[in-house]
């Protein structure tokens, strides 16, 4: 099995900045991919950004050049730094994993628990 858990979050004021982090542990063959994404109140939850194996990313549009995905393979770990922090930012943030899994040839997808970003304004 596979656990992740996340730190990070909390309040900051619009125009400021917050990193989060997400850390697996576990059977881990390897790691496909690694991906942020975000459920604000009464809305679908909805891709971020996204780092693969090989290192590329991709990010939403609403938060280009604002956030940045990075990733530590030797820890299993991924980061998310916001800067520029926007009220509409506001949510519950989930790292998702996409790993193979001892002794399968097989990849699964595995979801952090979620932390809190409140931007005030």
């Amino acid at each position: 099995q596979v656990h992740l858990v996340e730190s990070g979050g909390g309040l900051v004021q619009a125009g400021g900045s917050l990193r989060v982090s997400c850390a697996a542990s576990g059977t881990i063959r390897s790691i496909n991919a690694m991906g942020w994404y975000r459920q604000a109140p009464g809305k679908q939850r909805e891709l971020v950004a996204i780092i693969t194996s090989g290192g590329r990313t991709n990010y939403a549009d609403s938060v280009k050049g604002r956030f940045t995905i990075s990733s530590d393979s030797a820890k299993n770990t991924v980061y998310l730094q916001m800067n520029s922090l926007k009220p509409e930012d506001t949510a519950v943030y989930y790292c998702r994993f996409t790993v193979v899994v001892v002794p399968t040839p097989n990849a699964y997808n595995y979801w952090g628990q979620g932390t809190q970003v409140t931007v005030s304004s």
